[in-house]
């Protein structure tokens, strides 16, 4: 039986020639990205903002301006209501009770329910969650402060690792990808909560991943094609990962679609997030931070300045280029 391959072998595609026209994108991307989230803004869960949110499911679609009217009714405070996942189901926040704790906020939500079962017969309420003010703005703050330290270590850890050229090009790229996922959410208005911090982190984690492995076969490739032009080095680099980029992001996508379809809407919007991270992490992988290396000035030469400094490059035998025979050893055929 013949084994299945999504990327052919020897692959040879110029993924260095199309780089500026990548880069244009990404900061045409970044900059729209930055610019819905500024102008629209998050849909914030509960668990940022604080208070009561409860999520109605009706037997059919209805009219927000009749639901928000009779809740209006009910002197629990100004609500804010948005439709979420389909016509049928609203999302419903209220402000906490200012005394009585848990007690009141229960009181609040049967009050709000038996209202709107008597405006509305058949409507159920799937789930409803309450955080004080407090604790929000602690996640919040919780919340940033991990997914920067996580890019900022991660990008310290490349420059250690490698040169400061990879450090940055993996910053410039993990950045990309969690601006396009805040975009994503600014755009669609699904709701940002605990869940999509964690998505985010993930996505941070699978995108240094895929680049990790780029880079070292773009070092090894250095070492070994010390006189070979670094565009020609890139895409070399880029195409030998390439078949292993491909089935993981492939593999991955084919277990959220199928989280997407069967988990139901409270891991929509987390399943959405990990999709989109995926696509766009892959992307600025093969495209942006390998690419970005011949703008930082990075070289064979560089590296290998670096390397003879430790001692790396002693015994190694001078390489120009890939042969064609499969072996590197100088000796013939």
């Amino acid at each position: 039986m013949k084994l299945l391959k999504l990327v052919p072998d020897n692959t040879n595609i110029g993924f260095v020639a199309v780089r500026k026209w990548a880069f244009a994108l990404t900061a045409l991307l970044t900059v729209l990205a930055v610019g819905a989230t500024a102008h629209k803004g998050l849909n914030l869960g509960v668990d940022f903002v604080g208070g009561l949110m409860i999520e109605a499911k009706f037997p059919q679609a209805v009219d927000t301006d009749k639901v928000r009217s009779t809740i209006g009714t009910l002197g629990v405070g100004e609500s804010s209501l948005q439709q979420f996942g389909d016509a049928n189901t609203v999302q419903i926040r209220l402000p906490l009770p200012e005394q009585g704790g848990a007690g009141a906020a229960n009181a609040v939500v049967e009050k709000t329910r038996l209202a709107m079962v008597a405006q509305f017969p058949g409507v159920t309420f799937s789930r409803y969650d309450t955080v004080s003010g407090k604790v929000s703005g602690e996640l919040i703050q919780n919340g940033v402060l991990a997914v920067v330290l996580a890019i900022l270590g991660i990008a310290v850890f490349s420059w250690f690792r490698y040169e400061w050229q990879f450090g940055v090009s993996t910053f410039v790229a993990i950045v990309h990808d969690v601006l396009m996922t805040l975009g994503f959410f600014a755009v669609t208005q699904l709701e940002f909560d605990l869940n999509i911090i964690a998505a985010v982190l993930t996505i941070v984690g699978y995108s240094i991943n895929d680049k990790m492995v780029i880079d070292d076969r773009i070092r090894e490739n250095m070492r070994k094609y010390r006189k070979m032009d670094m565009k020609s080095l890139i895409d070399l680099s880029v195409n030998e990962t390439l078949p292993r980029t491909v089935m993981t992001s492939v593999t991955i996508l084919l277990a959220l679609g199928a989280l997407l379809l069967l988990g139901g809407h409270v891991l929509r919007g987390f399943t959405a997030a990990m999709m989109l991270g995926i696509i766009v992490g892959t992307y600025s992988s093969v495209y942006v931070s390998s690419s970005l290396l011949i703008s930082l000035g990075l070289t064979p030469q560089t590296s290998e300045k670096k390397a003879a400094k430790k001692g790396d490059y002693a015994g190694t035998a001078e390489r120009v280029g890939p042969r064609e025979t499969g072996r590197d050893d100088g000796a013939k055929p």
